[in-house]
């Protein structure tokens, strides 16, 4: 096992690199995708990767997507680097424990973003206009206040440096259609609030996350990364205190430190400092083991 920024797998074809993964394709209908250890924040690519961060990432998708089979489908084929095919047999060190072969699906153009509290962009929104994405809410909400009940609030799917935007249900409908759309809110709905209680157990919050879909034929698969620090908000429950923004076991760490050094939120971002990256580091392993009930083992 490796630390990996960058992938450079000869015998297929690369197919993007994004923020995070490298995705080759295989075959027509199967993927080689790979979780590195690029770090972003603000859809931004820091210059420093996090330790073994893909790796993370990429077990705690898997543990997800397991318990979740039974409400959707999702794109895993393949998670043991043995079983790869024996062109990659050279590039096991690298790919153990960060790459998995799946379905080749077809992505939706949103973002299926689930708010179970007011934070984020959604706090910001809310303060603006009193609603989020087109959902009227109460007055008087504080920033971090538990809703009444969770939110579907689709997001733009940008590309890489551009900033996601948040986007009615309405606007939502007409870029993919009421019949997906209704499939992919309530499925989002599900495996967030299963999630959400699952966490509870372990005195994680989930605030909020986000969830991507992609067809493959008529299927509706559940793709990308699933309830992970890169994707979602973890707050320990016993420190909750609804007025302020909470500590995370997540990138908010770094998030908050980019805001204070006075970085404008556009390329090239700062250096980070060493303590920044253990301590980022350190709160993703301990998302892993809280929520899954095992420590990671890492060189």
């Amino acid at each position: 096992m490796q630390v990996v920024t960058k992938t450079h797998i000869r015998e297929y074809p690369l197919l993007s690199r994004g923020k995070v993964r490298d995705i080759y394709e295989i075959d027509p209908q199967t993927l080689l995708i790979v979780t590195t250890d690029r770090m972003s924040a603000f859809d931004v690519i820091m210059n420093e990767p996090l330790p073994y961060k893909g790796v993370v990432l990429n077990q705690i998708t898997i543990f997800w997507m397991d318990m979740f089979k039974d409400l959707v489908p999702n794109h895993l084929l393949t998670t043991d680097v043995r079983d790869f095919p024996a062109k990659l047999a050279s590039y096991a060190q690298e790919l153990e424990g960060r790459a998995v072969l799946v379905r080749k699906a077809r992505p939706f153009p949103i973002e299926c973003i689930v708010r179970g509290y007011l934070t984020g962009s959604g706090y910001k929104d809310y303060v603006a206009s009193g609603s989020v994405s087109g959902h009227r809410l109460p007055a008087g909400l504080v920033n971090s206040d538990k809703l009444s009940a969770p939110l579907f609030t689709p997001s733009t799917k940008a590309e890489q440096e551009k900033h996601d935007e948040n986007i009615t249900l309405a606007d939502a409908r007409s870029r993919i259609g009421e019949g997906l759309l209704k499939r992919i809110q309530d499925i989002s709905l599900a495996i967030y609030s299963r999630g959400r209680d699952m966490a509870a157990e372990r005195g994680i919050i989930i605030a909020d996350t986000k969830f991507e879909f992609g067809l493959n034929g008529k299927d509706i698969l559940l793709i990308d990364e699933v309830l992970t620090p890169d994707s979602s908000r973890f707050w320990p429950a016993d420190r909750y205190a609804p007025g302020k923004s909470q500590p995370s076991f997540d990138k908010q760490y770094l998030r908050d430190w980019l805001v204070r050094s006075g970085w404008d939120m556009t390329p090239p971002a700062p250096a980070l400092p060493e303590e920044v990256i253990a301590e980022t580091q350190k709160k993703y392993l301990e998302a892993y083991e809280r929520l899954t009930g095992s420590a990671l083992q890492l060189p």
